[in-house]
């Protein structure tokens, strides 16, 4: 299993757009196969910037999904909203305490 974090800024004005939009692909994102976990996070000080996390089985089940049709559409709509260049990165979990 391994991690993918990505780095998310917006436009102040259309942080309820892109809110909205996960909301309504949130499950569809987390249900895709080889997706365990799903979360998104908001950054206290900067509050146009997300992050999301999410865990796969897979290095593959990341790439179908990125090469989906689902993938495809939550990115046409949310890309719209960006006013930084988006960060992502793949990581493995080396210590997870519960």
């Amino acid at each position: 299993m391994f991690v993918r974090i990505v780095k998310l800024s917006f436009d102040p004005t259309k942080i309820d757009n892109f809110l909205s939009n996960f909301e309504n692909q949130k499950n569809s994102i987390r249900n895709f196969k080889g997706c365990r976990l799903l979360e998104l996070y908001r950054d206290k000080a900067n509050t146009n910037v997300f992050f999301t996390y999410s865990y796969w089985d897979s290095e593959q089940d990341l790439e179908n999904y990125r090469n989906s049709d689902l993938f495809k559409g939550i990115w046409a709509n949310t890309k719209i909203y960006f006013n930084d260049k988006p960060l992502a990165w793949s990581v493995d979990k080396v210590v997870s305490l519960l």
